[in-house]
């Protein structure tokens, strides 16, 4: 059996290309809400979804198609391009087809993504939104799950995808991103009934099998 390697992704440790000052972060945090996102995605390296929340409306089989587009397109990037890119006409011609009495506008065209060690994280929306202000949005969604993970790694999400969507539901509602400060967002997650437990037994499952020799991710994202 192949050995499996799972990393640890430390959120602070990056230096990004179009990176940010903190003060200039915390400036755009305010423009963030009300940003129509029509899918968010995350996979690793090897193309295996580890979230799929689509907010337009699509069947399984263009879903599953439009996900093997994007891992090909973005695993193909090198490191030094920009994260932001067109969208495959896959998405762009059905939510048209799906949308027809909406404006042009309103029509998903638009990758935006981030790439943390092992794990990619992807935006699709209109071109109209600010690819800097999503790739902001994904910081907080990231540094979010490192907040309640505790130096959260790819298997914690595996084993904790409650989590994961509760983070995702405190920050988008229906395609609308709704709150971006992290300090609420964990708050919220936190406060859900049960929240606490699971985490605990999640943590303490990754926990265990890490210490079973699953090396923690010292890589920075790119």
């Amino acid at each position: 059996m192949p050995s499996v390697s799972y990393h640890r992704i430390n959120p602070l440790s990056s230096i990004y290309i179009l990176f940010v000052n903190t003060a200039t972060v915390l400036g755009r945090w305010n423009t963030l809400t009300n940003i129509m996102i029509n899918a968010v995605l995350v996979f690793n390296n090897s193309g295996q979804p580890r979230l799929t929340k689509f907010y337009t409306q699509l069947d399984t089989q263009t879903q599953q198609s439009l996900i093997a587009q994007i891992y090909n397109l973005v695993s193909q990037r090198p490191s030094s391009a920009c994260n932001f890119l067109p969208l495959p006409p896959l998405l762009a011609q059905g939510a048209s087809s799906n949308t027809s009495n909406t404006s042009f506008s309103d029509a998903p065209t638009q990758i935006t993504y981030r790439t943390y060690a092992t794990l990619s994280f992807i935006l699709i929306s209109t071109s109209t939104e600010s690819p800097l202000a999503l790739i902001d949005l994904i910081q907080v969604f990231v540094e979010a799950l490192d907040r309640l993970f505790e130096n959260v790694c790819e298997l914690d999400l595996i084993f904790g995808f409650e989590t994961m969507h509760a983070v995702l539901g405190e920050m988008i509602v229906g395609g609308v991103v709704v709150e971006t400060n992290l300090e609420r967002i964990v708050q919220g997650v936190k406060s859900q009934e049960g929240s606490k437990g699971k985490r605990r037994a999640v943590e303490a499952g990754s926990g265990a099998i890490g210490r079973a020799g699953i090396p923690g991710l010292g890589v920075p994202w790119r």
